[in-house]
């Protein structure tokens, strides 16, 4: 069942699952969902009473999954339009030709093609390719800083990821979202190290916190940059 409580001015919107346990847990998912799970027959107040004891650590931990949720806005990707790549702006500009091709020129990202129709997905792919290479020039010299702790990823994918820019699987892989690209090089590393810290905690305990501050002292900054960045 779905419900809510309110802890001053924010809504908590929470999942109650029952189960056979002795305890009511709460989590916070990446997604941004609050699932408590509480033994059963537990009255719905007694969980929002203590939903609502830990409402300040909830909102804490939705604020700390916001860095996670791309929010580029729509593009019609037309002559004209902005666009970001590795968190400058450039400006897009189609060329009727033959060949087709994306390149970058000064300012502008210059896709050539005879169909408009294509552009949208010529620089999907140059996006792609782009991140496919750069992602790789920066995380190589993370996971070797990393192996001091006597863990690397098993592999580093790419996967379009709505509400996520990176995660790590219980296996060690590592999947980054490709539209990290768009974001300066300083978010892209903040996003690798934060996964690389998930194969030695893998959750987010003040352990972790710890790890991170240590392997990123500036971390906090570049959060802050790829939540504006990209909203």
């Amino acid at each position: 069942m779905t419900s809510h409580i309110q802890f001053g001015s924010k809504r908590i919107d929470f999942t109650l699952a029952y189960s056979n346990r002795k305890s009511l847990g709460i989590t916070v998912t990446p997604e941004m969902e609050v699932v408590v799970k509480a033994p059963v027959d537990t009255p719905v107040e007694k969980v929002k009473e203590k939903l609502s004891k830990k409402a300040p650590w909830v909102i804490k931990q939705l604020s700390f999954f916001l860095s996670f949720q791309p929010k580029t806005p729509v593009r019609k990707f037309v002559s004209g339009e902005t666009h970001l790549y590795m968190g400058r702006q450039y400006r897009l500009k189609q060329v009727n030709g033959g060949v087709e091709s994306v390149k970058l020129k000064g300012k502008f990202i210059e896709v050539t093609t005879l169909d408009k129709a294509r552009v949208k997905k010529l620089m999907k792919e140059w996006y792609l390719e782009n991140s496919k290479v750069k992602f790789d020039l920066i995380a190589r010299p993370l996971i070797e800083r990393f192996k001091k702790y006597k863990v690397a990823p098993t592999s580093i994918q790419l996967r379009d990821m709505p509400t996520r820019w990176g995660s790590c699987t219980p296996k060690g892989k590592i999947i980054l979202n490709p539209e990290l690209i768009k974001a300066p090089k300083g978010c892209i590393e903040y996003v690798i190290i934060h996964e690389l810290c998930h194969l030695i905690h893998h959750d987010h305990t003040q352990r972790f916190i710890d790890l991170q501050t240590k392997e990123m002292k500036d971390w906090e900054k570049w959060k802050e940059k790829l939540e504006k960045m990209l909203a």
